[in-house]
């Protein structure tokens, strides 16, 4: 299946910081303090994982839906289960993208700032106090 929702995130993502995903995640991982990056990456990882789980409960309802299966006294649980994760996966996909989203959309790379020469700062003038003398 194509995930295409977490596909299009990881791609702003990238665009964002200029950078490939897996570049990311090894400098997100490499910080010890949290950061924006890593919330980004965070919230992309509930994503795709709540697509991989939407695709895993989608096959599995298929499996038991076959007409060539016999469906069995106890399937209707099974079928409510499989409904029940379908929709707590478009649940969480869904609400995650538009967080993520909408936090992307408030962010925006800025150009790298112009350096200019620095003016040579003259060392302090000391202080010559007059010579006393001694008596």
């Amino acid at each position: 299946m194509t995930y295409t929702t977490s596909r299009q995130i990881a791609e702003h993502i990238e665009s964002l910081y200029g950078r490939p995903r897996a570049e990311l995640e090894a400098h997100a991982e490499s910080t010890t303090h949290p950061n924006m990056l890593s919330a980004l990456l965070a919230s992309h990882k509930a994503i795709e994982f709540a697509e991989r789980d939407l695709d895993f409960q989608l096959q599995r309802l298929r499996k038991l839906t076959d007409p060539e299966r016999e469906v069995g006294r106890y399937d209707a649980g099974q079928f409510h289960d499989c409904a029940r994760r379908i929709g707590e996966a478009v649940a969480v996909r869904d609400t995650q993208a538009q967080h993520v989203s909408a936090v992307l959309k408030s962010l925006h790379r800025t150009t790298a700032p112009e350096t200019t020469p620095a003016t040579p700062v003259p060392p302090p003038a000391q202080a010559t106090a007059p010579a006393t003398r001694a008596r």
